[in-house]
């Protein structure tokens, strides 16, 4: 194990929706207001609290997935972030145990933080309730005594009077430190639409709000003693992953789409791409009208929903995509990109809208989750991504659904405690694009990037 002098919390909650965001994002402020550098990161595949976490703090903040990353690999990346940071911030996922299934040590906060070797604060609503939160933390301790369970932080308490209360049972009846209170903030409350937060690009207008938070929780949280908490002895054992051969990556020239409808990236796939050798120019399929000189394409999630009309009124764009695409130049699409690609995007309104049309399909929203959470895909065929047989990790999350008389390329999975819960196909290979729902990370596994790479070479 390496030594360290660097500082590491997770923030958990009992649940989803406890304010595990807000905390964190107030929390990120302060530290910096602080002096401090920080390093926010997140449990799990969310895109949209990370963007929150990089455009309030400024830092770029990354996912901990242990479901896609080996346990090596995710704290060697883990590793290389905190190089130059002095207090990583975590958020957790959901409630502190609950992972994939029923394990609480697999994809879990708690799993994670001990991964990392780093302590826990747990955030509690201490809305209309006094005496009854200590049990609730009591259980939350007593279920795994493994785990460093450092602090407790109440949140939407405006009463001291009330904190008080609430303090006195947790510290009395339990044995856990509270920190301070998280009071309610309306000013501040986060925007949601169906896929979870709005993203951070759409609503982050007025810093004054952040400024406001991070104030508070300086006043109601004492950060002092959080720090001190926070100390980690060293940092977890890890490997940073395999880049792909630069051999392979120098002199290609990526084509991003990275505007207010495609936005979903994780950043460390881009690095990977990067300190390999490749050049990332990014562009709009909503406001441009060229695509940059490249030899691949990438077309990450996002809300093309939301901007549909936009999207289907730039026809030049969509040309540009067609003539990439019949030069065969590799186009790779994730979930929203693949909506992107199909013929047409029927909205909840039921709406009609023309979309690029490199595949023969149509997407169709609806009002409800079509899937989520997270799978393995094992290729039919060769694909962009994976030879025939070979296996790729990732999660879906999409309230749409997409149509096509095109054969699927992989036969898909979800697997929870050790039991096929659900399977189906899914995926696309037309020529060399490739698309599906599912969202990657390209650090699982060495060598997954090499043949999107060996496809761009012939695009020279």
């Amino acid at each position: 194990m390496q030594s360290t002098g660097n500082k590491a919390v997770l923030i958990a909650g009992t649940g989803s929706g406890c304010g595990k965001t807000t905390l964190t994002l107030g929390l990120l402020r302060a530290l910096q207001q602080r002096g401090l550098r920080v390093q926010p990161f997140k449990v799990g595949p969310d895109y949209l609290d990370t963007g929150w976490h990089s455009a309030v703090s400024g830092v770029t903040s990354r996912n901990l997935d242990a479901f896609m990353l080996p346990a090596a690999t995710l704290n060697g990346l883990y590793n290389q972030h905190m190089h130059h940071a002095d207090v990583a911030v975590i958020e957790g996922v959901m409630g502190l145990y609950d992972g994939y299934g029923i394990d609480p040590n697999y994809c879990s906060s708690a799993a994670m933080a001990k991964q990392l070797g780093c302590p826990v604060i747990l955030l509690v609503d201490g809305k209309a309730v006094s005496t009854s939160v200590a049990a609730t933390v009591l259980g939350f301790r007593q279920f795994d005594p493994a785990l460093k369970l450092a602090g407790v932080i109440v949140n939407r308490v405006n009463s001291e009077t009330h904190y008080q209360l609430i303090r006195q049972a947790i510290e009395g009846y339990c044995g856990v430190p509270v920190l301070g209170r998280l009071p309610v903030l309306e000013e501040v409350a986060l925007p949601s639409r169906h896929l979870g937060l709005v993203p951070a690009q759409e609503s982050l207008t007025d810093d004054r709000r952040w400024q406001r938070l991070a104030q508070q929780v300086e006043a109601f949280i004492d950060i002092d003693r959080l720090l001190a908490l926070s100390v980690c002895a060293s940092l977890p054992a890890g490997e940073p992953p395999r880049l792909p051969d630069p051999a392979l990556a120098q002199g290609l020239t990526l084509a991003l789409a990275e505007d207010e409808a495609f936005n979903f990236y994780y950043p460390d796939n881009l690095d990977l791409l990067e300190q390999a050798g490749v050049r990332i120019q990014r562009f709009s399929p909503l406001h441009d009208s060229r695509l940059p000189d490249c030899q691949m394409i990438y077309l990450g999630g996002g809300y093309p929903e939301v901007h549909a009309a936009r999207l289907a009124a730039n026809v030049d764009m969509h040309s540009a995509l067609q003539l990439a695409h019949h030069q065969q130049i590799p186009m790779y699409a994730e979930c929203g990109g693949l909506m992107y690609l199909g013929n047409g995007l029927t909205d909840s309104a039921g709406v009609r809208h023309r979309m690029s049309g490199i595949l023969p399909g149509e997407s169709h929203m609806g009002s409800s989750l079509t899937r989520f959470g997270y799978c393995q895909w094992q290729a039919r065929s060769d694909t962009l991504l994976a030879a025939r047989g070979e296996m790729l990790l990732g999660h879906e999350f999409h309230y749409s659904d997409f149509t096509t008389a095109l054969t699927p390329a992989f036969d898909c999975a979800k697997w929870r405690d050790g039991v096929a819960v659900q399977r189906w196909q899914g995926g696309y290979q037309l020529e060399q694009t490739q698309a599906s729902y599912l969202h990657v990370h390209f650090a699982q596994r060495p060598g997954l990037l090499d043949r999107w790479l060996m496809a761009a070479r012939r695009a020279l």
